[in-house]
């Protein structure tokens, strides 16, 4: 909430001083000058921010559970933060909508006359050219592999529920864990998805795919067509593949389906689920 705070003031002063003050949605800046100040000062917009964040039912847990449980259009016609943003979404949609839905028309219609001269200019280069992939399957392939980032130090391609315990962090954003979940992981309950080879729970595995925004949930599937994961990230050195992709750093970080699986059985009672799926071991 206060970062929030800070960048809606920061945005709403670039926004005055940047944008061409045709370009305004009427009224706002001449209205946030009324009630708050000069235009020019960064005071202004951090008046308004806090007030609008002080007045909103985003906020207030409240009047918010009270506006879910019956909606209606008077709180949100005023409330500070619905009316803000859709002023400046009306003026997007009124002014500039149609406009930039006419130039990626105008541009779709340009692209496909520039590759027909190009198809007709060189017949053999088109056969060397890739096919857009929009609206269509996309299929990369890869291998799971671990790797050693520097000197002396080396990433499985695996991790487990022990790992899970390790970095257990009562309450901590990013490290909790459900009582239900250790005591499970303690117990050494893993039922059917448990690793042979290993005895234990395998949480994630690390594959040389290449992954980017988009790709998070994307099904892992094996050379025999089975479902064992979905890729959800990418590993630090995997930061500039957008530039350069290594091929011995970047790895592509993926949920196991063993894991999955025990969280919707063990963990979370629904064994309704798994009855009706086909796990091959």
């Amino acid at each position: 909430k206060p970062s929030d705070e800070k960048i809606l003031a920061a945005v709403l002063k670039a926004f005055y001083t940047d944008i061409d003050k045709n370009q305004h949605p009427t009224g706002v800046y001449e209205s946030i000058r009324s009630n708050y100040g000069d235009l020019n000062d960064d005071a202004t917009y951090k008046k308004l921010a806090a007030d609008v964040f002080a007045r909103t039912v985003i906020f207030d847990d409240t009047k918010w559970a009270m506006f879910i449980a019956r909606p209606d259009a008077a709180t949100l016609q005023s409330d500070p933060a619905f009316n803000l943003a859709s002023n400046f979404v009306k003026n997007y949609n009124t002014k500039y909508g149609p406009l930039f839905t006419a130039f990626n028309n105008r541009n779709n219609e340009l692209g496909r006359s520039y590759m027909k001269g190009i198809m007709q200019m060189n017949p053999e280069a088109v056969k060397k050219m890739y096919p857009d992939a929009n609206f269509s399957m996309r299929v990369s392939y890869g291998s799971v592999k671990s790797y050693k980032p520097r000197d002396a130090v080396h990433y499985d391609f695996v991790t487990t529920s022990k790992g899970l315990l390790e970095k257990y962090k009562a309450g901590d954003y990013e490290f909790d864990l459900p009582a239900k979940q250790i005591e499970l992981i303690k117990k050494r309950d893993f039922g059917q998805y448990a690793d042979k080879a290993r005895k234990d729970l395998v949480i994630g595995f690390i594959t040389t795919n290449d992954i980017t925004g988009g790709n998070s949930g994307s099904p892992v599937i094996d050379a025999n067509g089975n479902l064992i994961g979905l890729a959800f990230d990418g590993n630090y050195e995997a930061l500039s593949h957008k530039i350069a992709f290594d091929k011995d750093l970047n790895r592509t970080i993926c949920v196991d389906v063993r894991y999955v699986l025990w969280c919707i059985d063990k963990l979370g009672g629904a064994s309704h689920i798994i009855n009706e799926l086909k796990l091959v071991k």
